[in-house]
């Protein structure tokens, strides 16, 4: 796989909004309701190239690039989930928005999840992809790996679709190794979200891969938290979680092969499209 095989023949408009102290490079594609779409850790909104279209069909997409990576400089701050969603919640407010649907996957979806804890007066709905409540969930071999992510990496990056995007787009290409620093550092937090999760207050669809890099019962315990998986959904939907939260496990993928899924897109559109379910009081 390329950086090329992320593309597609649709193209958006490119343009970049001063918010909360960073220039943030969007893209957007489509008309229709909002929906903000994050990338995952080392990538771009490129990386949806194959997705966008059948979303830009029904939705005006705004593809962002988050902190450090894509066309969006980097700021002398470390990556942090908080900061990161404070740039999304900003963004909707200045495209004067009012709320917006966000998907995100992994590092992207991180971003959103928090943007629906802490700014849930931007968010209409959000879609969570690949991404885990807590540090524990994921594979023991897959925390090694995150372990040995930093700048020492770069050169043996080189062949990858992430490197190639980054020197392609990146306003400084040379800043690469900075970021997987910053990256490798994120990684070496620990931090459970499960209690927050538990209080979400926007219809919330986590999504993940059959052979992602947490098992899917991690997410089946994350549905839990929502109110989902306790008690046959009945005739008329009624035993659904409160507040139209969903989980789609989709099938043959991997946590590397979900972003660009026609799987992805169709449950996205099924998600977001459906009336959505008031909250209980």
């Amino acid at each position: 796989m390329t950086a090329d095989d992320w593309g597609s023949d649709a193209k958006g408009v490119g343009q970049y909004a001063d918010v909360n102290g960073i220039n943030l490079y969007y893209e957007t594609h489509g008309e229709g309701s909002p929906l903000v779409l994050l990338h995952g850790g080392l990538g771009s909104g490129e990386m949806f190239g194959p997705v966008i279209p059948a979303l830009a069909e029904r939705h005006q997409v705004i593809a962002v690039d988050l902190q450090g990576h894509g066309r969006t400089a980097d700021v002398d701050r470390p990556l942090d989930l908080g900061m990161m969603a404070a740039d999304i919640a900003a963004l909707v407010e200045f495209l004067g928005l009012g709320k917006a649907a966000l998907v995100g996957y992994s590092l992207g979806g991180g971003v959103a999840l928090r943007a629906a804890i802490d700014h849930p007066e931007v968010v209409e709905k959000l879609v969570a992809v690949s991404a885990h409540a807590r540090t524990d969930a994921i594979y023991a071999e897959m925390r090694a790996q995150q372990g040995q992510v930093s700048a020492a990496a770069a050169e043996f990056m080189k062949d990858t679709p992430m490197y190639q995007l980054y020197q392609r787009v990146a306003p400084r290409p040379e800043d690469f190794p900075r970021l997987l620093d910053k990256i490798g550092a994120f990684m070496e937090q620990d931090f459970d979200v499960t209690e927050q999760i538990r209080g979400l207050q926007v219809p919330t669809m986590f999504v993940a891969a059959d052979a992602d890099m947490a098992p899917p019962s991690h997410y089946v315990e994350v549905f839990e938290l929502l109110d989902g998986g306790l008690r046959d959904g009945g005739w008329m939907n009624e035993g659904r979680p409160k507040g139209g939260h969903a989980l789609a496990i989709l099938p043959g993928l991997t946590h590397y092969s979900i972003f660009s899924s026609p799987l992805l897109a169709a449950v996205t559109l099924a998600f977001l499209d459906a009336p959505a379910q008031q909250l209980p009081s």
